[in-house]
């Protein structure tokens, strides 16, 4: 058995991180411990990506099969020939366009770069974060970072300091809490070793903002369904994302019945039923409310970005309510909404099409 580590949680300021706290979390990070720190998107779980044994543990740690490759974190453009070889001069146009920032760069890899870190592949997922935290953390370590996200292998994605305490409590030795992260999903993963271009994962920079530099960028339509399945790049397997009550979303144009009738059924069964609605829908949905139904306010379906940012946190807050079910609708795949989609998709347990 494992012993129990006695996991640290400690405030920093988000616009201005005090030194010693990022000092002393990198004198960790040196040490081979693995440090959770807030990103502009999610917490992320980081290590030394030069250390194998510790990237070893954050596999061990989350749960996470070791062919699910890690993000490499960089505090400067000028890092990125540490990590990777051969860079296209694309890579470089679209590092000055978006980063920092949430995308996420498929390079060929640096020999120094450890297999574990890339889950044996010759590629590696690169990017700078777009938060003081993170930036300080891998200036202060004198090393890039390698971080998946702060969770365990599966679940939702934790953007608050607290999801990462009830996950990895006890499993890590700090929690740098920075507060929620601004976009509340993932990065865009963008494959710059296939020609033309082609998105792996849609997140936090969409479809249309990539297209205006790479008019001919593809978007992959398909997922891995077996864990064994070697990925180039994570967030690849079909089943993530997921919460521990059944979610089940609802589409088309009468999705709001379809879910008021699925929720009143349940609700009937002496079920506990939490659903996730747009603030538009609340009202429609206040009879069933009133009933006992729970509900969490993903906010207007207008403001995508509110809607990302509550994504998993609505989820988690819904878990911890014990709710036997969990009901979604999906919004408009423009923007933002084709990665909210993505995560809805790949969480539920089923879909309705109304």
């Amino acid at each position: 058995m494992k012993q129990r580590i006695d996991t640290q949680i400690v405030p920093v300021n988000k616009k201005s991180p005090d030194r010693k706290i990022l000092d002393a979390a990198s004198i960790l990070i040196k040490e081979g411990h693995l440090v959770a720190f807030p990103t502009e998107t999610v917490y992320g779980l980081g290590a030394d990506v030069f250390n194998a044994k510790a990237i070893q543990s954050i596999f061990s740690v989350k749960k996470r099969p070791s062919t699910d490759p890690l993000i490499v974190h960089i505090e400067c453009i000028n890092a990125l020939t540490a990590v990777a070889i051969n860079i296209p001069e694309l890579a470089y146009e679209l590092a000055s366009r978006f980063w920092p920032g949430p995308l996420t760069l498929i390079l060929e890899k640096h020999p120094k770069i450890p297999l574990e870190v890339t889950a044996g592949g010759a590629s590696v997922a690169v990017r700078i974060p777009d938060h003081q935290t993170a930036l300080m953390l891998i200036k202060s370590s004198g090393c890039p970072i390698a971080a998946p996200s702060a969770n365990r292998f599966s679940k939702p994605s934790p953007t608050q300091a607290h999801h990462v305490w009830n996950d990895l409590n006890g499993k890590i030795a700090l929690i740098l809490d920075s507060g929620p992260t601004d976009i509340g999903l993932e990065s865009t993963v963008l494959d710059l070793q296939q020609s033309p271009p082609c998105v792996l994962r849609p997140g936090g920079i969409s479809f249309e903002e990539l297209q205006s530099i790479i008019p001919d960028v593809q978007m992959r339509k398909s997922y891995l369904t077996e864990k064994k399945q070697t990925q180039i790049s994570p967030g690849q397997l079909f089943k993530h994302y997921s919460p521990n009550a059944p979610l089940i979303l609802f589409r088309g144009q009468t999705y709001k019945h379809a879910m008021y009738a699925h929720m009143e059924n349940l609700m009937k069964k002496q079920q506990c039923v939490g659903a996730m609605l747009v603030e538009e829908d609340i009202a429609f949905f206040q009879k069933l409310i009133q009933m006992g139904g729970l509900f969490e306010n993903l906010g207007s379906i207008n403001r995508l970005h509110d809607v990302a940012k509550n994504l998993f946190t609505c989820m988690r807050n819904l878990d911890s309510a014990n709710v036997d079910a969990i009901l979604v609708c999906m919004p408009p795949e423009n923007e933002l909404g084709l990665a909210i989609n993505d995560r809805l998709v790949r969480a539920a347990t089923d879909v309705v099409c109304a």
